[in-house]
């Protein structure tokens, strides 16, 4: 969890410090979308499957730590970036660095502990997710106002360098069991990820609602953009702000999330996916309204935090049903390809279209660029409830089929 929380600290320095960068080096927002999106599924994405598929072969604590050094030499080096072009090479491979953490991590925690309380223990470990978000925006509006930009990124680069070096000392020795109980090579394990993915209907429903539940995080990363351009706020003030209520629902998200759904799941017909339909409507026309109702109004801040809270909610619950769902010679890789499918379709799709509609809404002379695209984004993420609702159906159905099969023969 600490490791995870410094690689958002380290991954999320740039939307903490987008006012700053894109003055500073001239970006546009289509430029800015990229950075925050594209830029990591060319890199997190496609990394994802490959850490994930040795992960399930070799030692995972050790794939976790050359992911940790190689993200947090980059993360220095993106504080030498003078151009676009340089900080895009640089946070290419910060992506590149991280994407060996979450599979490795999740594979393990779903081997250590049991099916009543992996929903909570997944909730722990990506607490590191608000967490991270909040202190960057907190460093941001705090030691970044009076160091810059340019100074953060250096020390987060040295401190995780500092980290790296022995946790590589850790070992786990996944040579020693037996094939059937290991991933097989990337494309071999690839493969059958696919075909494991598209023939289990609840898995694969899981991973759609999981994958549009992002969708919150396309529109987040333009929120202080929103909040400072539409609706005069101090990007300094909003920064310190945005990471303080992150920071506390977020962490109340992931805590509540997964111990609620360990609680809940063996209750309902659908398991953990119709507690995560449930959480989605319910944080729903909250999330609406925030966009709708006057800056000091409490709903505008209860609409805020409840789209804080949601995703990582829902990260618990969901992470626990994927891993449990998957054969454990591919849990890592099954992880990967959910990381994969995420920073395709809602990081780099949705950073990069958000962006490039507001451009063009600007060149039209919108008075409100932003504000309708995030609204279209937020439909789109409460569009997942319909998705969960699906995979619970289909659990609901496997448990039935299951309980039939073992009633005694009269």
């Amino acid at each position: 969890m600490v490791i995870h929380l410094l690689a958002h600290i380290d991954r999320n320095m740039l939307l903490g410090f987008s006012p700053q960068i894109v003055k500073d080096l001239a970006l546009s927002n289509a430029q800015y979308g990229f950075l925050v999106g594209a830029v990591w599924v060319m890199s997190f994405g496609v990394m994802a499957m490959v850490m994930g598929s040795l992960a399930d072969r070799f030692s995972r604590p050790r794939v976790i730590a050359a992911g940790v050094l190689i993200w947090s030499a980059c993360t220095l080096a993106s504080g030498h970036a003078q151009t676009f072009e340089q900080l895009a090479i640089a946070r290419f491979f910060v992506a590149s660095g991280e994407a060996a953490l979450v599979p490795a991590a999740a594979a393990l925690l779903t081997e250590l502990f049991c099916e009543k309380r992996r929903g909570t223990a997944m909730g722990l470990f990506f607490m590191g997710i608000p967490l991270g978000v909040g202190c960057s925006f907190l460093l941001a509006g705090s030691f970044g106002a009076t160091h810059g930009w340019r100074t953060t990124f250096y020390v987060l680069g040295i401190l995780g360098i500092a980290i790296a070096l022995p946790l590589g000392f850790l070992k786990e020795d996944r040579s020693k069991l037996a094939p059937h109980e290991r991933g097989a090579p990337f494309v071999a394990q690839a493969l059958a990820v696919m075909r494991t993915v598209s023939r289990d209907r609840a898995l694969c429903f899981t991973i759609v609602g999981f994958v549009l539940v992002h969708l919150v995080f396309a529109s987040f990363s333009f929120t202080q953009l929103w909040l400072v351009n539409e609706r005069g706020m101090n990007a300094a003030g909003i920064a310190t702000r945005i990471g303080a209520l992150q920071l506390t629902f977020g962490t109340l998200g992931a805590l509540v999330g997964g111990a609620m759904a360990d609680r809940l799941a063996a209750k309902l017909r659908g398991g953990r996916a119709s507690f995560m339909a449930l959480l989605v409507v319910t944080c729903a026309p909250m999330m609406l309204a925030y966009r709708f109702v006057p800056a000091d109004s409490p709903l505008f801040y209860i609409g805020m935090c409840a789209g804080f809270f949601l995703p990582l909610a829902v990260y618990g619950p969901a992470a626990a049903a994927i891993t449990s769902m998957a054969p454990q010679k591919m849990r890592s890789t099954v992880f990967g390809f959910t990381m994969l499918s995420i920073n395709v379709f809602a990081f780099a799709i949705g950073n990069v279209v958000v962006g490039m509609v507001a451009d063009h809404f600007i060149k039209a002379g919108a008075t409100a660029p932003l504000t309708g695209v995030l609204i279209a984004t937020d439909v789109l993420a409460i569009s997942s409830a319909l998705f969960f609702a699906l995979a619970a159906r289909a659990t609901g159905r496997q448990r039935a089929a299951a309980m039939k099969n073992i009633q005694p023969a009269r």
